[in-house]
């Protein structure tokens, strides 16, 4: 990271269209205007490109990543074998396994402009080795990088006689958020019991919550009715959110209409993880096939606050992924049908500023005079060119300094060897 304490970044475009300087001190935004007198230790001149707020990674388990193919692949493709063959890795674990695998990932993530990451961590193994490798990451990490861990049960709190002492023992050690798996405990009754057990830790340890919720094809999982629920009469609202909720997406459109109005009341979170969704969800259909995610469009529409994530990046449930949040959003606009200009744009949202609701990081957050400097930069006019382009982050600025940045490719092309044609050819950004 290349220190320094002042720093002006000239001719930025804003979001809004608009044309300003913005000026850095100490870390933070101090004044933003269309143009700053006087100089700096280090000044970028931005050219007119686009200025944004960095990625937040909303969804991803990074104890997991980076381990496909360890014992084996998932040939079915299914969310169970995944779970399975994770079930055969995690003896293997240990805090430098996952530290080394950890780092890496959040490497590969901030070299894309992603500054804020929720990883959940499964909690499910009695030494907690997984979770206290992430606990240091966190703190090896916090000088540019925001972290936020997730105790989860990969197995079901009630999965395992030890599982809820692990989970409030995570809670202990520090883990910042509560979450759980309703859908995968072993019936109906554990599941709703084990909803109600995450909101009574949650305020017992003052914690946020994110849970796995209705992650199945199945039209009968129906968790997501319990955290709404849960949800209003606790006042939580905002502090909570419901991972994947795949399975609305096959609720018949008499039950999720009612549904949705009991959602709206509630004002909790969704994440989406369009890549995985379409992935694990869908498996057991013939044809018509169903798109496996839940209803994004519909969500967003009515107002509740949606974001997306990876989920995984090379581990037993997918084995590709780059961290890149473009692809993330860019799947969801296809898959979720939002190709409208403004729906377009909203996509982009759900992975910054969507984002940052979902991890209660908002009043931070920004592109602001006060707040900290967390900043991307696209060679791009607007959000819709970096969705159309996907282009790389130009620079990543982190709490005012320069974290990384990557030059753009560059292609020559060579027509003088192809007959002579006389092809005027003027470079351009396709």
């Amino acid at each position: 990271m290349v220190e320094v304490d002042r720093l002006i970044l000239r001719d930025c475009r804003l979001l809004t269209g608009e044309r300003v300087d913005i000026q850095v001190e100490q870390g933070r935004v101090a004044a933003i205007a269309p143009h700053l007198s006087g100089e700096a230790p280090r000044e970028l001149n931005v050219q007119g490109n686009l200025v944004s707020p960095p990625f937040v990674e909303s969804h991803i388990h990074l104890d997991s990543a980076l381990t496909a193919g360890e014992p084996r692949f998932n040939q079915s493709g299914t969310l169970f074998e995944g779970i399975q063959i994770w079930g055969e890795r995690k003896p293997k674990l240990t805090r430098e396994d996952v530290k080394q695998r950890a780092i890496a990932t959040l490497k590969q993530l901030a070299s894309q402009g992603v500054l804020f990451v929720r990883t959940h961590v499964d909690v499910s193994t009695p030494d907690l080795t997984a979770l206290q490798a992430m606990l240091e990451v966190r703190e090896n990490f916090q000088d540019f990088l925001t972290l936020q861990v997730v105790a989860f049960p990969q197995d079901g709190i009630y999965g395992a006689v030890q599982t809820e002492e692990l989970l409030e023992e995570a809670l202990k050690q520090g883990a910042d958020v509560v979450g759980g798996i309703p859908h995968y405990e072993l019936t109906r009754e554990d599941g709703v019991r084990s909803v109600h057990r995450i909101f009574e830790l949650a305020e017992q340890y003052d914690r946020l919550i994110d849970i796995h919720c209705d992650e199945i094809d199945d039209d009968q999982s129906r968790f997501l009715e319990v955290v709404a629920a849960c949800a209003i009469r606790s006042g939580l609202g905002e502090r909570v959110t419901a991972s994947h909720t795949t399975a609305f997406g096959s609720y018949n459109n008499a039950y999720a209409h009612k549904l949705m109005g009991f959602l709206r009341r509630s004002q909790i979170n969704f994440v989406a993880n369009p890549l995985i969704n379409i992935t694990l969800q869908g498996r057991t259909d013939t044809y018509p096939k169903r798109r496996g995610i839940t209803r994004v469009k519909e969500l967003w529409e009515n107002g509740l606050n949606v974001s997306l994530g990876q989920d995984c990046i090379q581990d037993p449930w997918y084995s590709l992924g780059t961290g890149n949040m473009l692809d993330v959003a860019y799947m969801a606009l296809h898959v979720c049908q939002m190709t409208g200009l403004d729906e377009i744009n909203a996509c982009y949202d759900m992975v910054t500023t969507h984002g940052a609701k979902t991890l209660q990081i908002e009043q931070d957050y920004g592109i602001e005079v006060g707040k900290a400097a967390n900043l991307i930069i696209w060679e791009a006019e607007n959000k819709f060119e970096v969705l159309r382009r996907r282009p790389p982050v130009r620079y990543v600025i982190a709490r005012g300094r320069l974290l990384a940045q990557t030059q753009p490719s560059l292609t020559t092309w060579e027509l003088e060897n192809w007959g002579g044609r006389n092809l005027v050819v003027e470079q351009s950004n396709c």
